[in-house]
């Protein structure tokens, strides 16, 4: 078992945080000795989920709602899946779009590495975009991706 404090420092968040989230109804099964929050191994494993849910840009209600039927048992199964699904979905669409701007950084870099080269922009402007070489042309491609 594990103090607050401790859950705390083993997740790198404040103290405040994790009486939210229980206030919230996010630690069904939280247990309490004297009024002091225990924290154990289902507790720990919540809050990996949890953290994982809203770094994927899930709303506490929503994360509550999962809670809530993880304590139902087997029969919302579907419904937690189908929640999952939705927010790798999501997650992998902002992925895709992070690896577009990524990418455009990274054209841009080049662009201007040869731009300080050659002294002007006048080469590159006639390269692009069917001349680049081979190289950069899959990064400018996706970068200009609709």
């Amino acid at each position: 078992m594990y103090t607050i404090g401790q859950v705390a420092e083993m997740f790198g968040l404040p103290v405040s945080t994790l009486r939210y989230y229980d206030k919230q109804g996010l630690f069904p099964g939280l247990e309490r000795a004297s009024g002091i929050r225990r924290f154990g191994d289902t507790e720990l494993e919540a809050l990996r989920v949890i953290e994982c849910l809203k770094k994927a840009g899930m709303e506490i209600k929503d994360i509550r709602l999962f809670m809530e039927w993880c304590a139902e048992g087997p029969s919302t199964y579907p419904q937690r899946k189908a929640m999952f699904e939705e927010r790798k979905a999501h997650m992998e669409s902002e992925i895709a779009k992070m690896n577009r701007a990524l990418d455009m950084l990274r054209f841009k870099c080049w662009y201007y590495e040869q731009a300080i080269q050659d002294g002007s922009e006048d080469r590159l402007e006639a390269l692009i975009p069917d001349d680049l070489p081979e190289e950069i042309k899959d990064v400018y491609e996706n970068a200009h991706a609709r």
